[in-house]
């Protein structure tokens, strides 16, 4: 993530810059006081200090960042929090569980997206920024250790881990740039959101048990509203997303590889099921129902979707709205689906020719909706329209939930896995279709809407079609 200057904002250079704000200081009479003190700081400010932060930050060449072995290390935790979040859904079907397992998810994921904006815009190769992520994760792992009982006697585990890493991370922030910058005061605002909310994370771990899910559920809206409100606090006003940019390659890489984890507790459940039990025709075909319904997920995400988003999301001048929207928020209800899906596979494998209770088949054909509703709700954000074909399948995946507490859970995961084998074929039917008829493909026909200089422009009706998502 990167912050544009207000200049640049304006069009003008950047090295106007100065002249801009002294202009401002004369018709607003040197009335924010953050300036004023920022401009303090940074006459004090060696030369070191300054080579110091510039270290810290990644390399803005102009070529695109990919993640870093880091990155791929500090998921690890976050492979194991998603564990533990399946797990916990799985032994606790029924609304309460559901709704506890939502929102110790959206807690896990705000953890992981907060980190995510943070390693876009710094470098992790630095040592500093590498100790501060080790320390990230050894909160983290914390947090995720105490999720089973998050709501009993590790409400304060969790409370601490995840209030200290989301602290710890900000403050960093703060302290790595240089004050009176609009990055520095963008996270001054974030830092103080975060500490605010932390109270309310660890208040409620102090609570009773019936008070503390009332209490966390109101910590979690506020947490989620930040970045809508832009971390509005008093006398120091809001940083708006539309201020944002960042490295879209990379963000976009970032969340892809969570979406290959959330699909990796999939084949662990899977595997880890089967070797539990004895394996008869009717648990074979479980199996393969259920890791072939994985692979539909995956398909669905990385056939073309992931590459055409990447690409939208880094040639959009709105990058930071759209991160936020698409990628922040949405990216949350596909996660969502797949732990829910993978938690059916469980299921489906433990006793595939019974009768599933309303919970159960909530798991098997709730979870792959949910995933789709995520797509659709992804395509609109990312492109401004809607997928027929995703709408329906998701439409047809509910039917056969409707129907599945009457029918064996065998007979449930296999509809639900003919549905997205069907929607697959019909996708690449119709891109088959397109290229026969010489039109543009997915891909194609973006880079010729950005040649266009249609950039952020919602597609018409005549390219909603072959938009991709």
């Amino acid at each position: 993530m990167v912050v544009r200057t207000p200049s640049e904002h304006r069009g003008r250079p950047a090295g106007q810059e100065g002249q801009d704000s002294n202009h401002q200081d004369d018709t607003a009479g040197h009335d924010s006081h953050s300036t004023l003190a920022g401009a303090v700081y940074r006459a004090a400010m060696t030369t070191e200090q300054r080579r110091i932060r510039s270290r810290l930050m990644r390399a803005k060449g102009g070529e695109e960042q990919r993640a870093t072995n880091l990155e791929l290390f500090f998921d690890l935790v976050y492979v194991f929090a998603v564990t533990q979040l399946s797990h916990l859904l799985g032994s606790h079907l029924g609304l309460s569980g559901a709704a506890q397992t939502a929102l110790l998810l959206l807690v896990v994921w705000w953890a992981w997206v907060y980190t995510t904006w943070m390693t876009n815009w710094f470098d992790p190769d630095s040592p500093l920024v590498r100790m501060l992520l080790i320390a990230v994760m050894l909160a983290s792992l914390a947090m995720a250790i105490a999720i089973p009982t998050a709501f009993g006697d590790r409400a304060l585990v969790f409370a601490l881990g995840y209030t200290c890493l989301q602290v710890m991370r900000n403050s960093f922030v703060v302290w790595a740039t240089e004050p009176g910058s609009q990055l520095h005061e963008a996270f001054v605002r974030i830092s103080a959101w975060s500490v605010a909310v932390g109270v309310l994370w660890v208040g409620g771990a102090l609570a009773d048990d019936g008070a503390r899910a009332a209490i966390w559920i109101v910590a979690l809206l506020v947490d989620y509203a930040g970045p809508a409100a832009g971390y509005w606090v008093p006398r120091l006003g809001r940083t708006p997303a539309q201020e944002w940019e960042i490295e879209g390659s990379h963000f976009a890489e970032r969340f892809q590889l969570f979406i290959i984890i959330a699909l990796g507790e999939s084949v662990v459940v899977t595997g880890s099921t089967a070797a539990a039990e004895h394996i008869d025709l009717a648990k074979a075909v479980a199996i393969a129902t259920s890791f072939l319904t994985a692979a539909a997920l995956w398909w669905l995400y990385f056939d073309y979707v992931a590459t055409i988003a990447q690409r939208r999301l880094a040639t959009s001048d709105s990058s930071g709205a759209l991160a936020r929207d698409a990628y922040t928020y949405v990216h949350a209800v596909m996660v969502a689906g797949i732990i829910v899906a993978a938690v059916g596979a469980g299921i489906l494998i433990d006793d595939p020719t019974g009768t599933p209770t309303a919970a159960q088949v909530a798991t098997l054909a709730g979870g792959p909706a949910l995933y789709l509703l995520g797509h659709i709700l992804f395509r609109l954000r990312m492109a401004g329209s809607l997928s027929g074909k995703r709408i329906s399948a998701a439409a047809a995946i509910c039917v056969v939930g409707v129907a599945g507490t009457v029918l064996p859970a065998l007979v449930t995961g296999l509809a639900v896995l003919a549905v997205l084998v069907v929607l697959i074929a019909a996708e690449t039917v119709a891109g088959v279709r397109r290229r026969r008829r010489q039109e543009l493909g997915p891909l194609e026909a973006l880079e010729a809407e950005l040649a266009g200089g249609r950039r952020d422009e919602p597609l018409s009706a005549a390219d909603a079609g072959s938009s991709g998502i």
